[in-house]
């Protein structure tokens, strides 16, 4: 894989996800290898905890410069359906991993890393973390399944705030609300989500899973029913002028003017 290594030890695993810069951003070729990293782990029964890192940022969300994502907005509407499931498909494969995971997240988590974090089962930030979610502010709305697991984690009102408000949240205030389990000094996070991964893999492997799944099934049940909603959602955005504005204002780097078109 270009973006993404998996290093193994003992029955812990650790996925990096490195796009060799400082943005660290998703594009479309770098969430299709997390995918495929995520379900490196079905029917493992060797590894108790998966660990998800980024680099100096964790991720600054979906890569808007990306050149296959603009091929995206190009194609019918069936096809597009089909392109656009790649985000939500990557956030999924990471809810599904039997072992437990934990993001180890420092700097920018922004957007669609806010979304991967959020299909972690734990997040431990550095000090420094900032966790954004701009969506709204270039005309779209946030997507892969990430609006219930956020509900889920921190509950309405605080989920519309950072979701409709696109207020930023430091590593004080994540931890406040919920959305982060474990603060560390920066440079730290990683060596922090390697303490909870040590303990998982002190504990039997198949009763850490069984109760996993019981828990997720209570906590993410209403999401699953409603996951085709928001790439749905996320298309019908696309389509509108305010979209086109709130894109156009990020890479020309001026506030954007909304009509409601």
């Amino acid at each position: 894989m270009k973006h993404v290594r998996i290093e193994r030890d003992g029955r812990i695993a650790t996925v990096t996800l490195d796009r060799g810069n400082a943005a660290n951003a998703l594009s479309l070729s770098a969430m299709r290898e997390l995918t495929e990293a995520a379900r490196r782990f079905e029917n493992d029964h060797e590894t108790s905890a998966v660990i998800l890192a980024g680099g100096a940022n964790f991720s600054m969300g979906f890569d808007l410069r990306d050149a296959e994502s603009g091929e995206v907005r190009a194609l019918g509407l069936a096809e597009r359906r089909q392109r656009l499931a790649a985000g939500p498909r990557m956030c999924q494969a990471w809810q599904d991993i039997e072992p437990l995971t934990i993001a180890a997240i420092e700097g920018w988590c922004i957007g669609g890393g806010v979304a991967l974090a959020v299909a972690c089962d734990f997040r431990v930030v550095g000090r420094s973390a900032t966790l954004y979610t701009p969506e709204i502010e270039r005309g779209m709305s946030m997507s892969w399944g990430s609006v219930p697991r956020t509900v889920a984690l921190i509950g309405p009102a605080r989920a519309k705030r950072l979701l409709i408000l696109a207020e930023r949240l430091d590593a004080d205030r994540a931890l406040d609300w919920g959305l982060a389990d474990e603060k560390a000094e920066d440079g730290e996070a990683l060596a922090a989500a390697r303490r909870i991964a040590e303990r998982a893999a002190e504990l039997p492997p198949a009763q850490v899973r069984m109760i996993k799944e019981l828990i997720d099934a209570n906590a993410h049940a209403l999401g699953r029913a409603t996951a085709a909603i928001d790439r749905d959602q996320f298309i019908l955005s696309q389509s509108s002028g305010d979209f086109e504005e709130g894109v156009r204002s990020f890479l020309e780097k001026r506030p954007a003017k909304f009509t409601g078109e």
